[in-house]
């Protein structure tokens, strides 16, 4: 069903009052940190990203050493992130591009940032928030994706440009990329994928999945039997 504003407000509040913070996970300290770290996050874990470039950084301390860096060394420091080849290429392309268009900052504006390797919609969108403070929606985490469907702040789709359309509408603007962020620590404390804790969810007023179900688990309601023929 389709929210209210007053709804929208109460489940953004809700999210504030639980995770104050709204902070995003991955842990840097250059606005390029944060951009890498970000394509590094890609089919992996916020977690392993934190662990693996303190050495890379410390490695490559400036955006100038990763410029002129070996890609294969680059490899070596993110290869248990998955994908390591098309990283370490983007990440030293991004640095070269950012040095010899940008005057070695991360620009600030969507289109800027689409032009860099690696960059997509999420990473605009991050570092646009996090960065500049701009608004900005990032969804292309599953945790955002399926819980603004379950929540019924979107239809239920499962595509990323659409998701981010859909909450633009309804979100307030100044509130958009905190809450993204309150999405991915909530999915991950409490309305975890295969086993929510629908009982302790302090979303449950507004959710359309909890209404519908009870709170059952996704993973312990029955199959529906196929209709013999």
């Amino acid at each position: 069903m389709k929210k209210s504003k007053d709804d929208v407000v109460a489940i953004v509040d809700a999210l504030k009052a639980l995770y104050p913070d709204g902070i995003c996970s991955l842990e840097y300290k250059k606005d390029y940190e944060l951009l890498f770290s970000v394509r590094l996050a890609a089919q992996c874990t916020d977690e392993r990203v934190n662990k693996v470039t303190p050495a890379l950084y410390a490695r490559f301390p400036t955006l100038q050493a990763l410029a002129e860096a070996d890609v294969s060394e680059v490899e070596s420091y993110i290869h248990s992130t998955g994908f390591f080849r098309a990283k370490a290429k983007d990440i030293v392309l991004a640095s070269q591009i950012l040095i010899r268009d940008y005057g070695g900052k991360v620009p600030d504006t969507m289109e800027d940032l689409l032009k860099l390797p690696g960059v997509g919609r999420k990473t605009a969108n991050l570092i646009l928030g996090d960065v500049y403070h701009t608004p900005g929606v990032v969804v292309a985490d599953t945790h955002c994706i399926r819980i603004s469907g379950l929540l019924g702040l979107t239809d239920g789709t499962k595509d990323p440009g659409k998701v981010e359309q859909q909450l633009r509408q309804i979100l307030p603007p100044e509130e958009s990329n905190d809450f993204c962020h309150r999405l991915v620590l909530h999915g991950r404390a409490v309305c975890i994928a295969r086993r929510p804790q629908c009982q302790q969810c302090v979303l449950r007023p507004w959710c359309d999945y909890f209404t519908k179900n009870g709170g059952e688990s996704p993973a312990k309601k029955p199959k529906e039997k196929k209709a013999s023929t």
